[in-house]
C-alpha cells in the first residue's frame, strides 16, 4: 500500500472527488477542503485497508478498483460481504461507534482511494452544510444496499398445475424427476386416472367415481404428507368452478399451463376465478407449451394485469436457428420453486458488445439457465435477439452478414464510423432487427428481457420491460451524434450508456437474487487515434468527428461502468480493448473472446452458484 502525503496531492485529489457520483453538487471550497486534508492512496491486490479488530480511524472511498468488506460478527463468522467499487464508501457509518466497525476491507484488484481521517471529516461536515447533506444521502444509500442484500425469495410448498389440454400433463412429472433429483420429497393429488407412477412419488387420485373427494378426505391426505418437501395439485382446467377455487385456495402458486389456441379461454376463466377470489394474481403464473416452429406466443393484453409472470417452454426440437431456451423452460420453472431467479445484466460497448454472445454460448452450453436479462445499447440489442430464441451461432453469422461494409466505406478513411453514420441516419437498424425479431414485443420473448434508455426530457433513465422488442433496442442504442433522439409519448430517447451502462440494478429491482454481469467497457485502451498516453505516441492519425463521438460514448462508459453494476454478484469483463467500437463484421472474433473469458471465471461461477443453491448447482460443492 503506498499513501501520498497530505496535501501533497491536492489537485489531483480535487480531481477524482469530482469524478465520484455522491461529490456532486458540493462547493469548490468543500471539495478543496476534502483535498487538502485527504490521503491519495494506491491499493495492490490483497492489500488491506481495514481489520475487523482494528478501530476505525478513517474514512476510505474508492476512487478506481474494487474492495470486498465482510462483515464479521462476534466469533469471527462472516455474516456479509459486499463488494465496494468506485463511487463506494468504507466506513462512513461507523463514524458514531468507530470501535464497533467488524468489517474486513482487502483490495480484490489494483485500487485507487482517498482516506481521510474520521475527525476531520466530521469537521468539514459541521463547516459545509452541502458536504453534509451528500454524506447522510450516501450513508442512507449504503444502509439501503445492506437492507438489500438478503434477496431470498419464497419456495412455494404447494403448487397447483392445472392444464388447459392433455399436451402440458408431461410438465408435472418433468418437474417431479428433476425435484427428486435433488433429494426433495413431493407428493401428488390429482385428477389424471392414466398417471404413470414416478419412484418413490405418492399419488392419489383427487376423483372417485366422477366426484371430487370429500374436504375431509383431502385434509387427511394433506396431513399424511405434512413431512413432504412439496405438494402438487394436478387438474384438469375444466372442472366446475367450484372445484377449481376450492383446489387452488390452498396453493402458494398455481402454474397454468396454456398452448396459443386455447389461450384466450384460459385468460377468461382465471378472470373469472379472480373476480371470485382477490388476490390471485400474485401467485398465477402462466405456462406456455411452445411446439419447435412457434417460438413466441401470441400478445394478450390482459396477460399482465391477470398473472405474476409467466413462462415459455417446450418440449420439441428447437427449430432451425434456434436455441436451446425454450427446452431450458422447465429449468426455469424448477429455479422460481426453488426461490431462485439469475439475471444477466449486459453492458454498453458498441461493437465490443458483441462479446457478450459468446458470454452468453458458455453459460447455456454449461447448463447456467438464466431466467431474466437487461441490457443497455449493444447488450440491449445482442441480449434481446437472445432472448427471443435466436441461436447464439445465428445471431454471430446474422450480425456479420448484416453489418458487413460494403466496398464503397471500404474506400473511405474511417469508413467503418461512415458506415454506422449511414445506418442511423437511414434508419436501417429497424428494418434489419425487424428480419428476426418480427413484430414481437419484449414481454412476449421467451425470456424476459429489460432495456434501458435515456429520456432527455425528464432527464433519466428510462428501463422498458413491454412493447415492441425492435423499437426498445433502438432507443437504447441511439448514439448521440450519430442519430437524433426518439421522440414521443412526451420523451426524447437517447443511447442508454449515459447513465446506466451495465444494468445489474434493475434485475435487482425485477426481483434477481443472483446477478451476473457482462462488461465490455471494465478495461479501456489508453491510445485514442495514435495518441498513447504512456508511451506518449509518435504518430497520430487523423481526426474524425464521428471518431471522437464514439470514443467519448466509450470513456462515458468506461466511467459509468459502478452505477448500475454495484448489486451484481459476479462480473465477467472480456478484454475487447483490441478491437474497434465500429468493427461490428468481428462478431465472430469478438464472441470469441466472450467465450475464452467466460470459460476461464467457469468454475468459480458455478462455486458462487452452490452456495446460493448446493441441490440447484452441486457442481462447486
Amino acid at each position: 500500500m503506498e499513501n501520498d502525503s497530505e496535501g501533497a496531492y491536492d489537485e489531483r485529489i480535487i480531481v477524482e472527488l469530482k469524478r465520484l457520483p455522491w461529490c456532486q453538487g458540493l462547493s469548490e471550497s468543500a471539495i478543496a477542503d476534502m483535498a487538502a486534508v485527504g490521503e491519495y492512496v494506491h491499493l495492490k491486490e490483497g492489500d488491506i485497508v481495514h481489520l475487523a479488530d482494528q478501530t476505525l480511524t478513517s474514512v476510505f472511498f474508492v476512487v478506481d478498483g474494487r474492495l470486498l468488506a465482510s462483515v464479521m460478527d462476534r466469533f469471527g463468522n462472516c455474516v456479509l460481504e459486499r463488494p465496494l467499487t468506485r463511487g463506494s464508501v468504507h466506513g462512513l457509518l461507523s463514524i458514531a461507534q468507530p470501535d464497533k466497525a467488524s468489517t474486513n476491507v482487502v483490495a480484490t484488484e489494483p485500487t485507487t482511494g482517498i482516506r481521510l481521517g474520521i475527525e476531520s471529516l466530521a469537521k468539514l461536515a459541521g463547516t459545509h452544510p452541502d458536504l453534509q447533506m451528500n454524506l447522510y444521502r450516501l450513508a442512507g444509500n449504503i444502509a439501503r444496499q445492506i437492507v438489500m442484500v438478503d434477496r431470498t425469495k419464497d419456495q412455494p410448498s404447494r403448487v397447483s398445475i392445472v392444464h388447459e389440454s392433455p399436451a402440458s400433463r408431461r410438465l408435472t412429472p418433468a418437474l417431479l424427476k428433476r425435484l427428486k433429483q435433488m433429494e426433495e420429497s413431493p407428493c401428488v393429488l390429482g385428477d389424471d386416472r392414466e398417471w404413470e407412477p414416478i419412484e418413490d412419488v405418492p399419488f392419489r387420485l383427487l376423483f372417485a367415481d366422477g366426484k371430487l373427494i370429500s374436504e375431509q378426505e383431502r385434509q387427511s391426505q394433506l396431513n399424511e404428507w405434512s413431512d413432504s418437501d412439496r405438494i402438487f395439485v394436478d387438474l384438469d382446467a375444466h372442472h366446475e368452478q367450484v372445484h377449481l377455487v376450492r383446489l387452488m385456495s390452498a396453493a402458494d402458486r398455481v402454474l397454468w399451463c396454456v398452448q396459443p389456441s386455447d389461450a384466450h379461454a384460459a385468460l377468461q376463466t382465471i378472470k373469472s376465478l379472480q373476480s371470485l377470489v382477490a388476490g390471485w394474481r400474485e401467485k398465477i403464473c402462466l405456462v406456455w407449451l411452445l411446439d419447435g416452429e412457434t417460438t413466441i406466443p401470441p400478445y394478450f393484453p390482459e396477460v399482465a394485469d391477470l398473472v405474476e409472470r409467466d413462462f415459455k417452454l417446450s418440449f420439441s426440437q428447437p427449430a432451425p436457428n434456434q436455441g436451446g431456451l425454450l427446452p431450458a423452460g422447465v429449468e426455469r420453472i424448477v429455479h422460481h420453486l426453488r426461490g431462485i431467479q439469475i439475471g444477466i445484466a449486459l453492458g454498453g460497448g458498441a461493437a465490443r458488445g458483441m462479446a457478450h454472445l459468446g458470454v452468453l454460448k458458455v453459460l447455456e452450453d454449461n447448463g447456467i439457465y438464466v431466467d431474466m436479462m437487461a441490457g443497455t445499447s449493444a447488450g440491449a440489442m445482442s441480449g434481446t435477439l437472445y432472448a427471443s430464441g435466436m441461436s447464439v451461432d445465428y445471431t454471430i453469422e446474422s450480425f456479420k452478414k448484416d453489418l458487413r461494409l460494403p466496398w464503397y466505406f471500404r474506400c473511405l478513411p474511417g469508413g467503418s464510423y461512415w458506415y454506422l453514420l449511414f445506418k442511423y441516419r437511414r434508419r436501417q437498424f429497424g428494418p434489419m432487427l425487424k428480419k428476426y425479431l418480427g413484430d414481437a414485443r419484449l414481454e412476449q420473448l421467451p425470456l424476459p428481457m429489460c432495456t434501458v434508455t435515456v429520456d432527455l426530457v425528464r432527464g433519466g433513465p428510462v428501463v422498458r420491460e413491454t412493447g415492441d422488442a425492435t423499437q426498445c433496442i433502438l432507443e437504447s442504442i441511439n448514439i448521440p451524434g450519430f442519430s437524433v433522439p426518439i421522440v414521443g409519448n412526451g420523451e426524447a430517447l437517447i443511447d442508454g450508456g449515459i447513465v446506466n451502462n451495465i444494468p445489474a440494478d434493475v434485475l435487482v429491482g425485477k426481483g434477481c437474487n443472483f446477478v451476473i454481469a457482462s462488461s465490455v467497457t471494465a478495461k479501456l485502451e489508453k491510445e485514442f487515434a495514435g495518441i498513447c498516453a504512456d508511451p506518449p505516441g509518435k504518430k497520430r492519425k487523423s481526426l474524425s468527428v464521428l471518431n471522437v463521438l464514439m470514443r467519448a460514448s466509450m470513456v462515458q462508459n468506461f466511467n459509468m461502468n459502478s452505477v448500475g453494476i454495484q448489486p451484481a454478484d459476479f462480473i465477467i469483463e472480456p478484454d475487447v480493448t483490441a478491437f474497434d467500437l465500429s468493427e461490428f463484421e468481428r462478431t465472430d472474433e469478438l464472441a470469441a473472446v466472450g467465450e475464452r473469458t467466460t470459460s476461464e471465471v467457469l468454475e468459480m461461477l458455478k462455486q458462487q452458484l452452490a452456495k446460493l443453491d448446493s441441490k440447484l448447482f452441486p457442481w462447486g460443492s
